[in-house]
């Protein structure tokens, strides 16, 4: 039995054969585990799905007070620590649970089989195979960490955890670079966009400075920040920056008056934005997402180590932008979409922002707010990943397992990666594939032929690359 574990953290696992591509054979991943294994467990995770999804509408209905200003700080402190329970080490006791609920009695040879000295409870029946993509990794690196039986075979795909890192800040750091690099290919690629993006910006800033911002369907606002955040495609396969582009192209609807040529945002642009970004679908996304990269056992090793997340993508962006003795830099799109230039405007990567709430109709209020900023605060979370426990399990072959690491992967930073599987790094004995091949999405763009090739890794079948 094998499970798949999404990426996120916030979002439900694929649809069969829709979202897994189950009909295309010769591309899917889903079908090349069906291959190896009798049955594949495509789990939503706690706060996703089908699993009791987390919503404004869901916590307003469970904490009330919070939104409605009754009891403010006992009702926040709740929902604190109620969201707190929504990270990788209970996802993984989940699927546990899910396991022995699923997994048939071990067979017992008949030759020994004597009912009342064999306790079936106490013989392991972990799971035979996993797959983590994105933060599905994360979660399977917490399932090396935790768990004496992890599934016997361990796959990454893009999901690698930092853990590492000296904090969240540093890791972001380091996307911001990959970030930048992966604009300037996009504007290589479309070199009309630059003066185009920043007529866009420009637009979007005159009107917030107006006091009267793009007004969007859901009733969220499209301003100059919110619109970067479609830099998050900029990490998608082969035909992302393509989709872009095109995009870009619809922005403006231009008419004549009096000889003078105006230009509006089309309506199609407008809402092809808003469906592009799911924020408001998945609030817990933005609320836990930076979560991910607090370990409580980093405390442990090192009492003086802060692992309050503080906003830190933000915080590393901040410090680019005035980088240079208090001077703005290129990240600082106010500057760079009023110069006259090539020097393009840079879109933001896949990070959360403080100022989300503001943009974000079904993120805003002071409900969300103050919680998101406790759950930035907080800074008593629990361990995530333990490197000894991980070296143990595959050391001794409880688990074999490979990992595809893609070279330009604007979402998980590489060296981060290669430090974790590195020799003397937890992952020291995860098989490695290396490739520039696939960008995030790899195991959508070509799933069958990926899966295939980290299973064989894994196993043995497959020589590992050198």
């Amino acid at each position: 039995m094998f499970i798949y574990l999404q990426g996120g953290p916030g979002f439900g696992a694929p649809t069969p054969v829709v979202g897994l591509d189950f009909a295309a054979k010769g591309s899917s991943w889903g079908s090349a585990a069906l291959d190896r294994y009798q049955r594949v467990v495509l789990m939503d995770q706690r706060g996703t799905g089908s699993s009791t999804p987390i919503t404004k509408q869901s916590l307003e209905q469970r904490f009330p007070d919070l939104f409605m200003l009754d009891d403010f700080s006992k009702s926040r402190d709740d929902a604190t620590k109620f969201m707190s329970q929504f990270r990788a080490d209970n996802i993984v006791r989940d699927a546990e649970i899910i396991r022995e609920a699923l997994m048939l009695p071990p067979s017992i040879d008949d030759d020994n089989k004597k009912s009342e000295e064999i306790d079936a409870a106490s013989l392991p029946r972990p799971w035979g195979g996993s797959l983590g993509q994105s933060f599905g990794g994360f979660c399977t690196m917490t399932y090396l960490s935790m768990i004496k039986h992890p599934p016997k075979v361990s796959l990454f795909t893009g999901g690698i955890a930092p853990m590492l890192a000296n904090n969240a800040v540093d890791v972001y750091t380091s996307l911001w670079n990959k970030i930048r690099e992966r604009n300037l290919r996009y504007y290589d690629m479309y070199p009309g966009d630059i003066a185009l993006v920043k007529t866009i910006v420009r637009k979007l800033l005159e009107a917030e400075k107006e006091g009267t911002p793009i007004q969007l369907l859901s009733g969220g606002k499209l301003t100059a920040r919110r619109f970067l955040q479609l830099g998050m495609m900029l990490g998608g396969g082969a035909s992302s920056f393509a989709s872009m582009h095109k995009l870009f192209s619809s922005a403006f609807l231009q008419s004549t008056t009096g000889g003078e040529v105006h230009e509006e945002f089309t309506r199609g642009f407008l809402k092809t934005v808003e469906n592009e970004q799911s924020f408001d679908e998945t609030p817990l996304y933005f609320i836990l997402h930076e979560s991910i990269y607090a370990d409580g056992n980093r405390r442990k090793e090192e009492k003086s180590i802060d692992i309050a997340t503080k906003w830190s993508a933000n915080s590393a962006y901040e410090t680019k932008v005035h980088s240079r003795s208090g001077e703005e830099t290129e990240y600082d799109y106010r500057l760079t979409s009023l110069e006259d230039n090539n020097r393009p405007v840079l879109f933001f990567g896949e990070m959360v922002f403080p100022w989300m709430t503001e943009d974000y109709k079904e993120l805003g209020g002071i409900g969300l707010t103050e919680l998101s900023h406790a759950l930035a605060k907080k800074d008593d979370w629990g361990p995530l990943y333990d490197a000894d426990h991980m070296r143990a399990v595959l050391d001794d072959g409880r688990t074999r397992s490979a990992a595809a690491i893609y070279y330009d992967d604007m979402y998980v930073d590489f060296d981060n990666c290669m430090k974790v599987t590195s020799r003397n790094g937890p992952l020291e004995k995860c098989k490695v594939y290396i490739t520039n091949e696939y960008q995030h999405s790899g195991l959508r763009d070509d799933g069958a032929a990926i899966f295939s090739k980290l299973h064989g890794m894994a196993t043995g079948s497959i020589r590992t690359p050198s």
